[in-house]
């Protein structure tokens, strides 16, 4: 499934540029993806556009659509999101890890974690591998039509077994 995410977000520059979910199926069939992961991925893909959508409920009108930056911030400074045993198993401790660095960096909103979370939870297995995560916040980010921090798309993009330590 995650072959086929990631092929959707390297041809669809943002959520809204992507065909609608029948025919990015027919598209996806033509490649020669699995008709199972293509399934699995649509299911996945049409949870993200709910989740978005109801994340951005700001009434902006139909040209500006609102952007992450935009989303109304319902968590105080000194708030705390607490983990459910759930999510710390299904995560593990090194994407919780990931999400917490995203956070204190600033580049992951309370609003889009939700939405990551939420998304991460839909995927079977525990733990989730870092790489799927990683996989995941980027499709969040496209979903609202926005590009992670040039930094923070190198930590999303970096591949840790080929570093050269120096």
């Amino acid at each position: 499934m995650f072959e086929v995410l990631v092929y959707v977000y390297e041809n669809y520059w943002r959520g809204d540029a992507c065909p609608e979910l029948p025919q990015l199926e027919r598209k996806l069939n033509a490649i020669g993806f699995d008709a199972d992961e293509i399934r699995d991925a649509l299911l996945w893909l049409d949870g993200l556009n709910l989740a978005a959508q109801s994340t951005l409920w700001l009434d902006t009108g139909p040209e500006t659509p609102p952007t992450p930056t935009d989303l109304p911030r319902g968590q105080s400074a000194d708030s705390l999101r607490v983990y459910s045993v759930a999510e710390q198993n299904h995560l593990g401790a090194e994407c919780l890890g990931f999400v917490s660095f995203l956070e204190s960096a600033g580049v992951l909103p309370p609003p889009m974690r939700e939405v990551v979370l939420d998304r991460a939870m839909a995927i079977p297995g525990e733990p989730m591998a870092l790489d799927d995560l990683k996989i995941i916040i980027l499709m969040v980010y496209w979903s609202f039509g926005e590009e992670p921090d040039a930094l923070i798309l190198d930590e999303l993009y970096d591949d840790h077994a080929e570093r050269l330590a120096h």
